[in-house]
């Protein structure tokens, strides 16, 4: 027995030495793949679908063979709404797993946490949500919306006849870069169309705030004065729930006072009694109820998963959103631009994303700019129905290219629309 015992130390002494127990084998056959999401905290209402959604890609490209023949391994963690933590994670998730992208993120704040990270070790984040623009980095593809895909669209959408001409704005809140500086760009912007500052109402609030019932008065008040009056929404995670909550409550309904909302999407309606709310508007870059053949898939597949994989909420009721769909945009991208560079190399798979197309489930085909780092992606504005769905009631003709650099802040006209090289 002691002799046997000896000779499997021995063979195992020796594998060693070989490399052969080095790297388990299932290890060496798969792309691992970062998912850098909270789920837990106040932006978990938003970002655990976005996490799911990466897993979804990804069992799906795995059922067609993986990427250059080698299975993708999700590694995920949770940053649990805490920026700092967002660094940290990102920094695990390069350095120790040695994950070839990230999939992740949701707040501006949370991406500006992980960006010196991505940009000091050379990794790769795929950034899937609308946020304020004035960031061009080479180590980062967004795949949500800039303020001209989104912001600017919709308050021109408010200002027109078939918007309700609209004539006073408040610009509410979460109390972060993201909400301030996209109201810098429309401040700018509605002073370029003759829009007085005393027209203009500007509120924030902290993360996770849930009592409403003050500002929505102060609203009421301000829309009083006279000339038409609208809201324009950057509120942020679960506090959306109680806002959209009060505004039911004190009766304000869109065809006195619209709210138009740039962070909420089907899924932030789904704890809300929406009757009160339909005619409120939001502006994405997809909607749920948008018909088409690709949309139509993409449903079927999220739904199906759901079902299988016992997602909470989504297995009775699934709901499919922009956020989502950037997502999966960018997941099937980057696996294409990997399998054109032959590689998952940071610096070759960056050259390989430049103009690479994917027939979105907006029914449009989203393509990658060659230079700015950002999809064209076509906008939609949709009214809230009483089912917490959207009916898109305007849209681009087609897909619109980013300007991460909004000619609505001075100096931008300087700034280069294009990332830069490797540091």
């Amino acid at each position: 027995m002691m002799k046997r015992r000896l000779s499997l130390q021995t063979l195992a002494a020796v594998a060693a030495l070989a490399g052969l127990t080095a790297i388990p084998a299932h290890a060496q056959n798969t792309i691992k793949v970062g998912v850098l999401h909270s789920l837990s905290g106040t932006m978990a209402i938003s970002e655990t679908v976005l996490k799911d959604t990466v897993l979804m890609a990804i069992e799906e490209i795995n059922a067609k063979g993986g990427v250059m023949g080698r299975k993708l391994e999700p590694v995920i963690v949770d940053p649990a709404s805490n920026w700092p933590l967002f660094a940290e994670k990102a920094r695990q998730l390069i350095t120790q797993d040695k994950v070839a992208v990230v999939f992740g993120c949701w707040t501006s704040v949370s991406r500006k946490s992980v960006l010196p990270v991505f940009e000091e070790l050379n990794g790769l984040l795929f950034y899937p949500v609308q946020y304020e623009g004035e960031e061009l980095s080479r180590n980062v593809f967004y795949t949500g919306a800039a303020p001209n895909q989104q912001a600017i669209p919709a308050v021109e959408y408010l200002m027109s006849k078939d918007g309700g001409n609209a004539r006073r704005f408040v610009l509410l809140g979460t109390d972060y870069v993201y909400p301030r500086t996209t109201n810098k760009i429309l401040r700018a912007f509605l002073k370029s169309k003759g829009i007085a500052d005393a027209d203009i109402m500007e509120e924030y609030t902290p993360f996770g705030h849930s009592d409403y019932q003050t500002i929505i008065g102060k609203i009421k008040k301000f829309s009083s004065e006279g000339k038409k009056t609208a809201v324009i929404s950057t509120i942020n995670g679960d506090s959306n729930v109680p806002f959209y909550k009060e505004l039911g409550n004190q009766g304000l309904k869109a065809k006195d006072v619209p709210v138009v909302a740039f962070s909420v999407g089907e899924e932030e309606l789904r704890g809300v009694d929406t009757k009160p709310l339909v005619g409120h508007l939001a502006a994405w870059n997809y909607f749920m109820t948008i018909k088409n053949p690709a949309n139509d898939a993409f449903i079927k597949q999220w739904a199906a998963y759901a079902k299988a994989k016992n997602l909470p909420g989504h297995k009775d009721k699934p709901l499919t959103n922009d956020p989502m769909e950037a997502t999966y945009i960018g997941v099937h991208m980057w696996k294409q631009a990997v399998e054109k560079a032959k590689s998952t190399d940071v610096d070759k798979v960056i050259p390989a994303m430049y103009g690479q197309t994917f027939r979105a489930p907006s029914g449009f085909t989203a393509k990658m700019d060659e230079r700015n780092h950002h999809l064209h992606k076509p906008v939609f504005i949709g009214e809230v129905r009483a089912d917490g769905q959207f009916n898109v009631v305007w849209k681009t003709p087609g897909p619109v290219r980013a300007m991460p650099w909004s000619p609505f802040i001075e100096g931008n006209d300087k700034k280069k629309d294009v990332a830069g090289p490797k540091k």
